[in-house]
């Protein structure tokens, strides 16, 4: 019988946050947890955008390593940092209950003139195409950090805006005043998800874990991530995926967009609720809608690099 678990988190005041609800799902179980931080790549180097760091992982390798030498019993991420290939011997059971998926920009200006030349601050590469190919005039700058450094950073640039997810501003109860929900941007796969990484040879843990996890989230991202992984997707491609649950449907958007933002593709379906195959569906769409021939230019782009 499971009385105590180590948990692992990095060091950040929202991934703390998410190992701590994950801590109170536990304990509420009779399980005593002991917080565990370690810092991670991806926090020790805050200037590099994402897409730059050309490995993927730069989130949760250090926890993988944890994990893989018993130094913890588990992990807490956000779900849309994990890579879609776990490292071997590890595996996720538990996904909660999905927060906002959304993305959220903040600004400085009470009254924003999106027909100016503005400057916007975002590392991902994600974010910052979908951005041009909707606004091509604006600028867009490289902002890496936590949620508060980033926001420290915008106040001190001369930058209009900065992209923020809403899920990490609602968790760490942060509101500011000139905000703009991004209706229109589709999400990355997994966004506004917690998940926890477990070996996957230890089954009481793991049934455990999906004891406490919200199936209708694990189902809605895991088709996400089935999305991304035939699409060859990480942090340096700029692809979005983003399913949810409809009454008796499962409905999905997604799109591809090539690096200069000038050709984008976006598709939307709807599948039974129960679909496992809805991701690689969605895959196969986008390829036929031209989703392809964006593939392989970014291919091309890749292997220059």
């Amino acid at each position: 019988m499971i009385t105590k678990i180590k948990i692992g988190t990095r060091e950040s005041k929202l991934a703390v946050w998410q190992a701590n609800y994950a801590k109170t799902k536990l304990e509420s179980l009779g399980i005593d947890c002991e917080l565990v931080k370690i810092k991670s790549e991806g926090d020790v180097n805050q200037i590099t955008p994402l897409y730059d760091f050309g490995v993927s992982g730069i989130f949760t390798k250090s926890l993988d390593q944890a994990l893989l030498n018993n130094t913890i019993d588990i992990a807490v991420h956000s779900f849309k940092d994990v890579p879609i290939n776990l490292a071997s011997g590890l595996s996720i059971h538990c996904v909660f209950k999905r927060a906002s998926p959304k993305d959220v920009l903040i600004f400085k200006e009470k009254n924003i003139n999106f027909n100016k030349n503005l400057t916007i601050a975002t590392s991902s590469i994600r974010r910052e195409t979908q951005w041009k190919n909707k606004y091509p005039n604006h600028k867009i700058v490289s902002l890496r950090g936590n949620v508060g450094s980033r926001i420290k950073k915008l106040e001190k640039n001369n930058w209009d805006g900065a992209i923020f997810a809403k899920a990490g501003l609602d968790r760490l109860s942060i509101y500011p005043e000139n905000k703009l929900i991004l209706d229109w941007m589709i999400p990355s796969a997994a966004q506004g998800a917690i998940a926890i990484a477990s070996r996957a040879n230890e089954n009481e843990f793991n049934n455990l874990l999906k004891s406490i996890s919200c199936n209708s989230t694990f189902h809605c991202v895991s088709q996400e991530r089935q999305f991304l992984k035939l699409m060859n997707g990480g942090c340096s491609v700029p692809i979005s995926a983003f399913a949810k649950i409809e009454g008796d449907k499962l409905v999905f958007n997604a799109s591809i967009s090539t690096l200069d933002s000038k050709n984008m593709i976006r598709v939307e379906d709807r599948f039974d609720c129960n679909d496992l195959k809805a991701g690689e569906k969605m895959f196969k769409k986008i390829l036929k809608n031209g989703g392809k021939k964006i593939l392989q230019e970014l291919k091309k782009e890749n292997e220059k690099n």
